[in-house]
């Protein structure tokens, strides 16, 4: 019995074997100069500012939902594909139907998506007018102040 579970044990022993050794070595290998930069809570290239808390757009995960939407019909219809050209008749029949409602319900929600343009990522279209300003050293009782004027102006 134990036999049977080696090859297992000798993949975990390996994967665990080099996960240790790249940790190890980027450490001792890697550069130690510490700089203000690199003591940032984010060492991304933008500079955190504001509030944690504050709200902003949600297209990410609107995109990251359709993308995996997309995966799942691809998986769905891949195994499904494969099966159909050898199965009998009636299950060919029967499958074909039952993906084709499952088509049309897929396209009915890749219409919704669009007419709502969630993979539209013009945030000035989908921010308040007060997310819009480019100082922060504005109020924010001076920022919906001053886009009601942009607006006006611009209609004028």
């Amino acid at each position: 019995m134990n036999s049977d579970f080696t090859p297992i044990l000798v993949l975990v022993g390996v994967a665990a074997t080099v996960c240790a050794a790249m940790v190890t070595l980027s450490w001792v290998l890697g550069p130690k100069k510490v700089t203000p930069y690199k003591q940032a809570p984010y060492e991304c290239g933008v500079a955190p500012l504001g509030d944690a808390r504050e709200r902003f757009p949600i297209k990410f995960y609107l995109v990251a939902m359709l993308f995996i939407l997309f995966d799942i019909e691809v998986v769905f219809l891949w195994s499904w594909l494969t099966v159909f050209k050898n199965a009998p008749v009636d299950y060919q029949v029967f499958s074909f139907w039952a993906v084709m409602i499952y088509m049309v319900l897929w396209v009915i929600g890749d219409a919704y998506v669009l007419r709502v343009n969630a993979i539209d990522w013009d945030e000035a279209t989908s921010l308040a007018p007060e997310k819009l300003v480019d100082s922060p050293a504005i109020s924010l009782t001076q920022a919906p102040r001053d886009a009601q004027k942009l607006a006006s102006e611009s209609n004028s």
